[in-house]
């Protein structure tokens, strides 16, 4: 589901309110003024809204991420399935002139745009079947993440009037992503393409238009043609956890070795990542694995697309054995570490739950104090050790 804001992936509502119909109301002709003022007619206004209904449903769905609340390692395998690998180089050889076109135009590699083509609504075979209006309009009256939502639907009914889409025609996610390449509203406007050249942007129905999109979007991200996401690595005997950057001649005088036996490109540098704590895989990822999380603010997506895209070229399994008794934190836990660590005087860059690369750093910090393993793995025990306790 893309975001331009790196919060919106993990939408979690503290509780599921009962929705009083009589308040949504007063909702809806609140919203009147401002869509109006952003140019919505009142005929589109009443057309989309016409109907419709707060949706409990929408609320119990974001406590349904799959990329969170699952061990990593079953989701990136999850993922990377036999089956969707197959049917990704399907698609390939089906759709290859436009791929070959949108890799020249946008400089973004095919497999990336096939992994993520796969995600997000496996290969276009996932249909959209919630009524945008509806999914936004509801996230917009209980003021999740307020304003944001309530302006998504404003955009959502001007691409329905500016298009001349029929009413029935704007399905999305529950959360109102819209597409093959599930867009919200705001980012079909600001980075959908008529890449097939019929005069029409459609990311439900036309492919092109679909890749055309997801890579011009990851161009306007900085997505670097020809350097990989990353790779699965080793460390040495007494490697020292600590060090969690540098450059590839870095990582490779400090005795990582890229566990294909391959050596690092000759130039860059990366980040060292275990997602799983140092008894799992390990990885170096570079600056493209942020461009895949501004996608999905998951590091379990980015791997995921990352790895699939390397498996429908032929690449290897992950080697290294994910842990079995591997357990991620909840969100509110991992909300209450931010807090925890906020205390202790190291910088947070959100409140939000995210486990972003600076976090995994001043982790590290606080592992090494308390005598564990400093791998940057948020982790029950770490919590324990902290002090930290999670309603």
């Amino acid at each position: 589901m893309l975001m331009r804001f790196a919060a919106f992936c993990v939408l979690f509502l503290t509780a599921a309110p009962a929705l009083a119909q009589d308040n949504f109301d007063t909702f809806v002709r609140q919203a009147w003024p401002d869509a109006q003022a952003k140019g919505i007619t009142r005929a589109t206004f009443d057309t989309a809204m016409k109907g419709v209904t707060p949706d409990q449903r929408v609320i119990e769905a974001t406590r349904r991420q799959p990329e969170y609340g699952k061990p990593v390692g079953d989701y990136v395998n999850g993922v990377a399935s036999k089956n969707r690998i197959a049917r990704g180089q399907a698609k390939e050889r089906e759709w290859r002139k436009t791929f070959d076109a949108v890799e020249q135009r946008f400089r973004v590699e095919r497999w990336i745009l096939t992994a993520l083509w796969a995600i997000e609504s496996d290969y276009g075979a996932a249909k959209d079947k919630w009524d945008i209006f509806r999914s936004l309009a509801t996230l917009g009256y209980v003021k999740y993440r307020d304003p944001y939502f309530r302006n998504e639907l404003f955009v959502a009914m001007k691409i329905m009037q500016d298009n001349k889409f029929p009413r029935e025609k704007m399905l999305s996610s529950w959360a109102g992503a819209i597409g093959q390449s599930q867009f919200m509203p705001s980012n079909v406007v600001d980075y959908a393409i008529d890449f097939s050249g019929d005069g029409k942007v459609d990311l439900w129905d036309n492919v092109p238009d679909v890749l055309g999109s997801t890579g011009n979007y990851l161009r306007q991200g900085n997505w670097v043609y020809g350097l990989p996401w990353g790779f699965e690595v080793t460390v040495p005997r007494n490697f020292d956890y600590m060090l969690s950057r540098g450059s590839f001649a870095e990582w490779t005088q400090r005795g990582v070795r890229r566990a294909n036996g391959q050596p690092f490109p000759s130039s860059g540098s990366g980040i060292l990542f275990f997602p799983s704590g140092y008894k799992g895989p390990g990885f170096i990822v570079t600056e493209n694995f942020d461009v895949l999380k501004e996608y999905n603010n998951s590091d379990a997506y980015a791997i995921a697309v990352g790895h699939l895209a390397d498996r429908m070229q032929g690449g290897p399994p992950i080697a290294a054995k994910w842990p079995t008794d591997d357990r991620p934190l909840p969100r509110d836990a991992r909300i209450a570490l931010q807090r925890k660590l906020a205390s202790l005087g190291y910088k947070v860059n959100e409140f939000e739950g995210h486990v972003d690369f600076d976090l995994r750093d001043n982790i590290r910090a606080e592992q090494k104090k308390l005598g564990m393993v400093p791998d940057g793995n948020p982790t029950p025990l770490l919590l324990e050790k902290l002090g930290v306790k999670v309603n």
